[in-house]
């Protein structure tokens, strides 16, 4: 349990918020007396996946889209693999073309 002062709480609330929406709970104190409980509120698997999301955002790790897929990555089809193909073997290949 991470314990946070009312001052740290205003100034970091976002930060805060964000780790109790990973399952964290925050003990607020008021002169190193406890004063209020931030806790998740329940296990709902959309809210969060937003939370993580939002996380990965602020930290520069993902950038979401701004607009939606065009549907030519829908029509158009992947290309064919040869039997016997391996991904490693391809992805070997390339790493030593590249050097």
């Amino acid at each position: 349990m991470k314990i946070a002062s009312i001052t740290e709480t205003k100034n970091q609330l976002s930060a805060l918020l964000d780790k109790v929406r990973h399952g964290e709970t925050i003990l607020i104190t008021d002169r190193d007396r406890p004063v209020a409980r931030l806790e998740p509120v329940g296990n709902d698997d959309q809210a969060d996946l937003k939370g993580c999301l939002a996380h990965l955002e602020r930290n520069g790790i993902i950038r979401r889209a701004s607009s939606k897929p065009s549907n030519l990555l829908w029509e158009k089809r992947p290309p064919k693999v040869k039997e016997g193909a391996s991904i490693l073997q391809a992805l070997f290949s390339e790493r030593d073309e590249s050097r």
